[in-house]
């Protein structure tokens, strides 16, 4: 019995064997024609470059200040540049700069002052393009009769709320005493950015901070449907002469991966210019990808923020980083944050992308 048993496994091991050779013969086979066709479809046409994978941080949610991105994006122009981009949201311009410092992404939409503390901190973010030309920040208020600011004297005694991480609690102390006022002029305090709003309209502050082609539209908005008008003043209006926000990366990508940045920032000013010069396509277009977004306020950021982009019509292409501008805000920023001579103007920025 247990002879037959033996002469069974035997057989069945037998035949085993036998079908794992013909197989393997059949998948060497098949692999041989896999790899003769390849080397013919080689011969016959080049095959198609891999697309090379980068990731993006908007700052924020979608918006119009992105919307170049976002539109970029959507219409498919990163892909013919051989690019597969990923984009994400943000939670606010100096965590994304050292986000993208740190390598959890390739790209940023962010701001000089936030690369400027980066880099005062031994980090190595740095701008490859700008999108807001001029510093796009201001103070939102509640209109109301009698009310007019014609100076910056007019706002004295009031109090801003501004985001807990945000720029303002210091750009606002060294901007009064550039104006000749005492820094603490007007109070800032410091609020969840989510609550602003809801602060100005229930006049727990005077002010709030609020950004073209960002948050300013939404609260005109939010002002507006509670039967209001918003006031603004705007910051480089009373000498803040900055730059605004534009594309961040860092030094060490830009030197181990030009083209890619070359390719990436192309596409990305390709779709700044149809956000140009089609403004409702391109809300259209972005509102579709994104429906939870106002259209009528998705809008409005694309117009405010195509007014951004193009304040010097010198020859330059879009994106391009005023030297002089840039100096002024390395010394504002300096005097604000107290960084000293730690980081110099040249090191935020390269225009060799848009030039």
């Amino acid at each position: 019995m247990l002879q037959r048993i033996r002469r069974a496994v035997a057989r069945r091991v037998s035949e085993l064997t036998r079908r794992t050779a013909l197989s393997a013969a059949a998948l060497a086979a098949a692999t041989l024609f896999t790899g003769v066709h390849a080397a013919a479809q080689t011969t016959d046409k080049p095959a198609a470059r891999v697309a090379d994978k980068v990731r993006v941080n908007l700052a924020w949610l979608p918006q119009g200040s992105t919307g170049g991105i976002l539109l970029a994006h959507a219409k498919g122009y990163y892909r013919e540049a051989g690019l597969d981009v990923s984009v994400m949201r943000g939670y606010g311009g100096q965590r994304t700069v050292n986000e993208v410092d740190g390598g959890l992404f390739e790209f940023g939409y962010g701001d000089p002052v936030s690369v400027m503390l980066n880099r005062a901190h031994g980090g190595h973010a740095v701008m490859v393009g700008a999108i807001n030309t001029r510093w796009p920040g201001a103070m939102c208020y509640l209109e109301r009769p009698g009310f007019k600011v014609s100076s910056l004297k007019d706002l004295a005694g009031m109090t801003l709320g501004g985001g807990g991480a945000s720029p303002v609690q210091n750009i606002m102390p060294a901007w009064l005493k550039q104006n000749g006022m005492a820094p603490d002029a007007i109070k800032t305090v410091r609020l969840d950015p989510a609550v602003i709003n809801t602060a100005l309209l229930q006049k727990r502050i005077d002010l709030s901070e609020c950004w073209e082609g960002a948050s300013l539209p939404v609260q005109a908005a939010l002002v507006k449907r509670a039967g209001q008008q918003l006031g603004k003043v705007y910051y480089r209006d009373f000498g803040l002469d900055m730059m605004g926000n534009g594309i961040v990366t860092t030094d060490s990508f830009v030197a181990q991966h030009p083209d890619v940045v070359k390719r990436f920032v192309a596409a990305t000013y390709r779709g700044y210019a149809l956000m140009r010069e089609h403004p409702q396509e391109a809300a259209d277009a972005i509102a579709a990808q994104y429906p939870v977004l106002d259209k009528t306020i998705l809008l409005q950021q694309i117009v405010e923020t195509n007014g951004l982009i193009t304040d010097d019509p010198a020859q330059h292409k879009t994106g391009w980083l005023r030297p002089a501008r840039m100096d002024a805000t390395a010394a504002f920023v300096s005097q604000a944050f107290g960084t000293g001579a730690k980081v110099k103007a040249a090191d935020l920025y390269t225009n060799r992308f848009v030039e």
